[in-house]
């Protein structure tokens, strides 16, 4: 998994308007929407045993176990425009994904 310096840049700020401290963020996948899974990001407190860890750009992102088979290859990116902002992810491993974009399968 790569992260872009948006990305990077983004969660850097999150990370510091939470007000405790992180470890990082932990990125997985679950079960929601028509096409199946859709990722999750939540702050992490400490790093398990089975995380995969990113280290880059100065953030540490951490990969549930779980999610590693589904997002190998994967780019995490931040995009703001007009309409909306928020966290992209290019998956190569994706095989559809559902009409508003929010679940995926692989």
């Amino acid at each position: 998994m790569t992260i872009t310096d948006a990305a990077a840049e983004r969660v850097k700020v999150l990370l510091e308007k939470r007000g405790k401290p992180s470890v990082g963020i932990r990125i997985g996948v679950r079960s929601k929407g028509c096409s199946g899974m859709s990722y999750t990001l939540e702050y992490a407190d400490e790093k398990t045993q089975f995380d995969e860890i990113l280290e880059d750009k100065g953030v540490t992102v951490l990969i549930d176990p779980k999610a590693t088979m589904f997002i190998l290859g994967t780019e995490m990116d931040f995009v703001e425009d007009k309409m909306q902002s928020g966290f992209v992810f290019k998956n190569p491993n994706e095989k559809g994904r559902c009409g508003c974009g929010e679940s995926f399968h692989v």
